[in-house]
């Protein structure tokens, strides 16, 4: 008699609900206003690592729509101007799906270019429109403390990656 193989099913809510509220809860308490030796706390964008990693674990429709209402929360939060974010975050999560077939079977070096260079421009395209609006750039120091802590959390993103790509046995 053959034994029955148990089957680990992830699905949406783990791959999708929990990390975007742990995004949520790590943005909020980022924000807190501690300071230590005159220095406050990094602001990075935590949603980028969920732009960057759901097309590579499996294309869904329910993830471009969680990332849309995180990047509206974004736009609530930090004061900016709406529908910001949701864009940003959007078009690194559309240029990453169509380079998905590009990305197969790459690790390490050559996803964490891909993420620096969606990361950078995303951050280009918030720049832009933040300095069009406003008639006056942002401080590049200011975009440079905001890249770097997004960008130091490719390790996040790469986690994500060996989770949960291959985490439903019943595709493989």
């Amino acid at each position: 008699m053959r034994r029955p193989v148990a089957v680990r099913v992830v699905g949406p809510l783990q791959w999708i609900i929990y990390p975007a509220l742990a995004a949520v809860a790590a943005t909020i308490v980022f924000a807190t206003p501690v300071e230590l030796f005159g220095l406050t706390l990094p602001e990075p964008v935590f949603p980028m690592v969920l732009a960057f990693a759901w097309p590579l674990i499996r294309p869904s429709m329910t993830a471009p729509a969680v990332l849309f209402v995180l990047g509206l929360f974004l736009d609530l939060f930090w004061g900016g101007p709406l529908g910001l974010w949701p864009l940003c975050l959007m078009a690194v999560y559309a240029v990453i799906l169509l380079s998905r077939n590009l990305l197969a079977g790459h690790e390490g070096l050559i996803r964490f270019a891909w993420y620096a260079a969606c990361t950078l421009g995303a951050f280009l395209t918030a720049y832009v429109i933040v300095a069009i609006r406003a008639a006056n750039p942002p401080s590049i120091l200011s975009l440079i403390g905001q890249v770097t802590p997004t960008l130091i959390l490719y390790p996040i993103a790469d986690w994500m990656l060996e989770r949960f790509d291959d985490g439903d046995t019943r595709f493989r």
